[in-house]
């Protein structure tokens, strides 16, 4: 049985999900921000871009490795501009309404944002609080690390592997797959076809939720 094929034919103590990209599109207000700073750094913003996605800001900050700069200062500054910025900010079709089907105890949300950003997009897209969150400031190393999806895990009781990670960007896919836990792809955001062995979907309105005897959660492809 392929990846794709297996998260529809088992069951899930609970769901992950990352945030940005995979239950809502900051694309364009993130872009806007980090354009202007890598601007006024003189980097080059075409080839910088596309490396933001999935990322903590001070890691994207410091991989830069530019001289004098102070990665923690600036990664504050770029995250009040963020806060202050939500224009745009929409969610994946159909996730505010699939989150909010999901029993409170049974999804957590892993983002690589900070808290504050975090709770600021979620709102501005009309996506719910989870009662697990797990942010920038809970973990010492960010995605593709996978600390931040076994934090999770275990603040929900169990184990990654019997978790359904969603995601989107390279660094949250590999942190996932890190984490040794199945995985669901979603390529709303992607600008070209991606290629991976795992399960995608484009819409959360091309699944639907069931809950088993057990209380167990089950995917099924949408008819």
């Amino acid at each position: 049985m392929s990846a794709h094929d297996a998260v529809f034919n088992r069951a899930f103590g609970a769901f992950l999900f990352d945030m940005d990209g995979t239950v809502l599109n900051s694309i364009a207000a993130a872009e806007r921000i980090w354009a202007a700073w890598a601007e006024r750094h003189g980097v080059d913003v075409e080839s910088f871009l596309p490396t933001i996605h999935g990322v903590r800001a001070v890691d994207t900050i410091t991989r830069l490795n530019l001289p004098g700069v102070d990665a923690e200062a600036q990664a504050a500054f770029i995250t009040e501009a963020e806060i202050e910025d939500v224009e745009g900010i929409v969610e994946i079709p159909g996730a505010a309404a699939f989150l909010k089907s999901l029993p409170a105890n049974q999804w957590a949300m892993v983002t690589s944002a900070p808290r504050d950003l975090a709770l600021r997009r979620m709102a501005a897209a009309g996506i719910p609080e989870p009662a697990v969150m797990i942010t920038a400031e809970d973990v010492s190393a960010g995605k593709p690390d996978p600390a931040g999806y076994r934090l999770a895990a275990k603040r929900l009781g169990l184990e990654p592997a019997d978790c359904l990670i969603f995601e989107d960007a390279t660094v949250g896919i590999q942190a996932a797959e890190a984490a040794g836990a199945p995985l669901m792809v979603i390529t709303s955001t992607h600008q070209h076809p991606i290629k991976t062995p795992h399960a995608t979907i484009a819409s959360y309105r091309e699944v639907t939720l069931t809950i088993d005897h057990n209380g167990q959660l089950r995917l099924q492809k949408a008819n």
